[in-house]
This record gives structure tokens, C-alpha cells and sequence, in this order.
């Protein structure tokens, strides 16, 4: 299975970037290979609408599950539209993460909120 996670850093033991939508980089990891790739978030850097660019990229990425702290309603439709399953994240790295993920420790995250809509980096 192929989880992507927004990461501050291109490193497996980043922080999980606050920010779906403006994460500089999404770490693409997959649990049977265990092999990780970082893809830079083109989206990061719009002036609008990074969400749903962001979500677009993880479905391109053929991912079957998000792991987030949080997700704005326009991305989460995305994500949601490619039957991909988005899990709330917690205060741990990348790494920290994924392993509580494949431990299937981690909640689905059920609280979307409704978005920055052209406020920028928050």
C-alpha cells in the first residue's frame, strides 16, 4: 500500500507539516516495499487553491491513504472522490507515523474543516 504524508523536511524523520495543502514536500511511502520517495509540492507556492492541487497530486500518486493533521473540505472531496482513506496524523515524525498507521493505531480523520480559501499560509 502506497500513503503519502506532508513533511517539512525531505527526510523520513521530518515533522509532519501542519499544512496538507502548503507542505513543501509530500513523502510518498510504501508499507510492502518500505521504500519512501519525496515529490515537492508544486501547490505549496499558489496563490489559491493548494488543497485541491496538493489532493490532485496524491491521487496521481496512486496513494491509498493520507495521513494528515488536518484537511481542508475542497481537498478532502478530492481524496475522498478517489476512494482514498485520510487518517489524522499525531505528534510524532514521518516515521513515528507510519508505523502507528501499519500498527492500524491511527483514526480516520473525521474532523474536515472548511478550508483558508485564498488566505494564504496558515
Amino acid at each position: 500500500m502506497r500513503i503519502a504524508i506532508p513533511v517539512d523536511e525531505k527526510s523520513i524523520d521530518s515533522s509532519v507539516c501542519q499544512s496538507f495543502g502548503r507542505a513543501p514536500y509530500l513523502l510518498i511511502y510504501d508499507t510492502d516495499s518500505k521504500a519512501s520517495e519525496f515529490i515537492d509540492n508544486k501547490a505549496a507556492v499558489s496563490q489559491g487553491g493548494a488543497g485541491i492541487k496538493a489532493a490532485q497530486t496524491v491521487v496521481d500518486a496512486n496513494i491509498s491513504a493520507l495521513l494528515t493533521p488536518r484537511c481542508g473540505e475542497n481537498a478532502a472531496q478530492v481524496i475522498k472522490g478517489a476512494s482514498i482513506k485520510i487518517y489524522k496524523t499525531i505528534d510524532a515524525t514521518a516515521l513515528g507515523n507510519i508505523k502507528v498507521f501499519i500498527d492500524g493505531e491511527l483514526s480516520l480523520l473525521d474532523e474536515i474543516h472548511p478550508g483558508f480559501h485564498g488566505r494564504g499560509n496558515r
